[in-house]
């Protein structure tokens, strides 16, 4: 243990704790779903179609793990639900939860948080039926529907290409698989669609991407802009936490009066100054954005949501330079940079010392006017209805 000798009390917590893990094989429970829902592609079973009395109104099941506050990914599968029940769906949210938590409080978090979705909330049974339409939401919830669904038309609305969320492994393997059950592919925005082309030979509908531009907007604020925002995910490599840390280490080191702000985690022991706001609802959100002149944020799959909300808000957004992310966020005002800490410090030096911006802030959110989710939403709509039938009505 002589490794060990010197070391401070933060460092052997640290090292006891990555220790334990291994030794108990804590990672297990990390693993999205049970062994008994893991399908294969070669092996899937067909469904049938419920009965419906003449004009009932189609049942859609969502079958998605349980939200927290917060969640885009939710939120965005959520607004594609409430396009179906104003599409003329009843639509029931099943829950995937793997450790057997209190449903009550899995509900009362999504009637909290997204009081407008009109659904039923259950937990996923043992069997699937009784449903026209069964929605998968990720890789998992796909193994789900295909062991457990015995009726119903089954989709899969895919918002990110999953493997990329894993090395090559198990993990990857059975994410990748999950594109190839047969089920009906709802790909949202471009790089995903053009992805499941290229890696597997996977057909999809596009859905395209959308904006909340009524959250998401310029605000007078009587005050010039100043500072930076920062996104910050911790846990979730993919949202490249290492690169932005360094990023904007370097960047203080150039600007140390230019205020960074950063919201998603809370972030400690950092080697420069910051502003947490943790876990921000919507509208507070916006108005931090109407306060900053730059953003960072970071993805390395799927562009995220992120870049244009920070450009409705007048933020200019720094992203990390990527083909397919180009195709999907075609925006003259996003700053692309090389995934590199001093590229992206480069990048984001540039727009806090450019001249006039707040003029610059102002086209930045012009360029996105207009944009919203109803083509979106009318998308999912429609093929819902070329799946289980006619419906009533069509989104707002």
């Amino acid at each position: 243990m002589a490794r060990l000798r010197g070391r401070t009390p933060q460092y052997l917590i640290r090292y006891a704790a990555v220790r334990l893990f291994h030794r108990v094989d804590a990672a297990s429970i990390l693993f999205p779903a049970l062994e008994r829902d893991l399908a294969d592609s070669v092996s899937i079973r067909p469904t049938a179609m419920p009965r419906r009395a003449a004009g009932a109104r189609p049942q859609v099941a969502w079958v998605v793990q349980p939200p927290s506050a917060g969640s885009g990914g939710h939120t965005t599968l959520f607004r594609m639900a409430a396009a179906a029940a104003r599409a003329g769906c009843d639509v029931t949210v099943l829950l995937y939860d793997l450790h057997g938590g209190d449903m009550d409080r899995h509900a009362a978090v999504i009637r909290r948080h997204w009081p407008w979705l009109p659904a039923q909330i259950k937990p996923v049974p043992e069997e699937i039926s009784g449903f026209d339409a069964v929605v998968a939401s990720n890789w998992a919830s796909a193994h789900v529907i295909a062991t457990r669904a015995v009726e119903g038309r089954r989709l899969y609305f895919i918002q990110d290409y999953e493997p990329f969320f894993y090395p090559r492994g198990s993990e990857y393997a059975f994410a990748e698989d999950s594109y190839r059950f047969g089920f009906r592919n709802l790909a949202l925005g471009r790089m995903v669609h053009e992805v499941l082309r290229d890696e597997l030979g996977v057909d999809s509908d596009l859905v395209p991407f959308g904006l909340d531009a009524q959250t998401y907007r310029l605000e007078p604020t009587g005050r010039p802009r100043d500072g930076v925002v920062w996104y910050a995910r911790r846990g979730s490599d993919r949202r490249g936490y290492r690169h932005a840390v360094r990023a904007l280490e370097l960047f203080n080191a150039r600007h140390p009066d230019v205020p960074i702000h950063v919201y998603g985690d809370v972030i400690s022991g950092l080697p420069f100054p910051v502003v947490n706001h943790g876990s921000v609802r919507p509208s507070d959100l916006n108005t931090l954005y109407n306060g900053v002149v730059a953003g960072l944020t970071l993805s390395f799959t799927n562009v995220s949501l992120v870049p244009e909300e920070m450009l409705a808000a007048g933020v200019i957004p720094v992203v990390n330079e990527d083909r397919y992310a180009r195709i999907v966020l075609d925006n003259p005002h996003v700053v692309w940079a090389q995934a590199t800490p001093g590229a992206l410090a480069n990048a984001l030096s540039e727009v806090v010392t450019a001249a006039h911006r707040a003029d610059r802030a102002i086209a930045a959110a012009g360029s996105v006017t207009g944009r919203s989710w109803h083509e979106a939403e009318g998308a999912v709509a429609r093929i819902l209805t070329e799946e289980v039938g006619t419906v009533v009505g069509a989104p707002d």
